[in-house]
């Protein structure tokens, strides 16, 4: 039984949307822990805010988007035509845009808005961190402490 050109190429494209909405879950949200940062000791450091700034932090480009991407383009581009010279033409090139496509999809929706906090440490050094914009609001002069735990910092209010 063959599977109407269609309905499988609807399909395929159903599946490159799915994958970039379950990439775009994935979140630097500093109010999230990770399960693998559970019972472990971290390193906490007093300081108080300098400055904040909204940053951009760039999407990842991981290949899927541009795997899937392609593999859509290939089959809805070798779909596209009932010669089968052509049709493999059409294919290859389906391939090429599909990657190209997928690859931006996927920057696109995982690129995020953070902020990025200059915080003076009590012996007088300075930090910078860059975290996701999260539940808590900064201001120059707010008590903060920076958490970190492994290679993972964030910022998080001093308690009162």
């Amino acid at each position: 039984m063959r599977v109407p050109r269609m309905s499988f190429t609807l399909t395929s494209a159903s599946v490159v949307v799915l994958s970039m909405v379950l990439g775009a879950c994935a979140s630097s949200d500093p109010d999230m822990i990770s399960r693998d940062n559970t019972q472990t000791m971290s390193q906490v450091q007093d300081g108080v805010v300098l400055s904040v700034r909204k940053v951009t932090v760039d999407g990842s480009q991981s290949g899927v988007g541009a795997a899937v991407g392609g593999a859509v383009g290939a089959i809805g581009g070798f779909a596209g035509s009932g010669v089968q010279r052509e049709g493999q033409v059409l294919g290859i090139l389906g391939a090429v845009a599909g990657a190209a496509a997928g690859n931006a999809a996927e920057r696109l929706v995982t690129k995020e808005d953070a902020i990025e906090i200059l915080v003076q440490l009590k012996g007088g050094e300075r930090r910078a961190i860059v975290q996701a914009k999260g539940a808590q609001n900064f201001e120059p002069g707010d008590a903060v402490i920076i958490v970190t735990t492994g290679n993972k910092v964030r910022v998080t209010k001093a308690p009162k």
